[in-house]
């Protein structure tokens, strides 16, 4: 052990040296970085420990450079851009969100459309819902909720508030979504888009009032309110690339047996039916998800 710490030590002095005397010939770009690299081999930049000086240097220049060195990287910097840039930064993250749980979703279950590509038509369109419609709404949601029980953290404001979210918050995302969804995949009339409703309704309501619960309850009880959002986020992600990949992989199953199109219900004038069916649309996850 002794003998492995030596040549790392050994090898940490040579990078050093070798980036102070390239950092005294150019002061530009390669200077800069060489000089970079040894101050953070000797522990002098803020949040290292001088161990890896290049994985450091790369770390700091990711999360903001130097002026965010020593800082929590980039979940800080995420709470710095909701602050400063509320709407904005939720509307990116959840575009962002939308589009890649789609595009995940679709790899893991082998859904390619006709050229053979997981990029489906799905992907930008379920980004556009994510971005200028969940993002909007749920910025208001959750604003309206946080500053209705602002300040008051009795069990009974507690309670109230899971019961808020899940009666008056939830249905309203869920409806919303399912109208979305209704539209993306091809519905062309208002009585189409309340079928898909109706019948989606519960069922994505019972995936809610399971998992938004539990998810707050563990964010009044561990987590400071301005982390809800990027926890809701990350459990929203994860439950609904997986309720998508599941759904995804049924329906493929179901065309297969079917050999596509055999056995659709007929649309109102007697052709088979190109909506999808509402259980082709799963929730985004725990309410309020942005």
């Amino acid at each position: 052990m002794s003998s492995i710490k030596i040549e790392r030590d050994t090898v940490q002095q040579t990078i050093t040296d070798a980036a102070k005397s390239v950092s005294k010939k150019d002061v530009g770009f390669v200077g800069s970085t060489a000089a970079a690299i040894a101050e953070a081999a000797h522990g002098d930049l803020p949040g290292t420990t001088g161990k890896h000086p290049i994985s450091a240097v790369v770390g700091t220049a990711l999360t903001g450079g130097r002026k965010n060195a020593g800082t929590k990287g980039y979940l800080a910097a995420y709470l710095r851009q909701l602050e400063t840039n509320p709407l904005r930064t939720k509307m990116l993250t959840a575009g962002t969100l939308a589009g890649a749980q789609e595009l995940i979703a679709s790899w893991l279950a082998k859904d390619r459309n006709k050229h053979g590509n997981y990029f489906t038509s799905r992907v930008p369109k379920m980004a556009t819902y994510g971005a200028l419609v969940s993002a909007p709404l749920g910025h208001f949601l959750i604003w309206l909720l946080q500053k209705t029980f602002s300040g008051r953290t009795s069990l009974r404001a507690k309670i109230l508030q899971i019961l808020v979210s899940n009666l008056i918050i939830a249905p309203i995302q869920n409806t919303v979504y399912l109208v979305a969804m209704a539209l993306i995949a091809g519905a062309k009339n208002f009585h189409q888009v309340k079928a898909t409703v109706k019948v989606g309704f519960w069922k994505v309501m019972k995936v809610s009032w399971i998992t938004s619960p539990l998810c707050l309850a563990f964010a009044q009880k561990f987590l400071p309110e301005h982390t809800w959002l990027p926890f809701f986020n990350l459990v929203s992600f994860i439950i609904g690339t997986y309720i998508n990949t599941i759904t995804k992989k049924k329906r493929l199953a179901a065309l297969r047996k079917k050999h596509f199109g055999e056995g659709r219900a007929p649309g109102p004038s007697g052709a088979p039916s190109t909506l999808g069916r509402p259980e082709d649309y799963p929730p985004l996850g725990p309410n309020p998800p942005y």
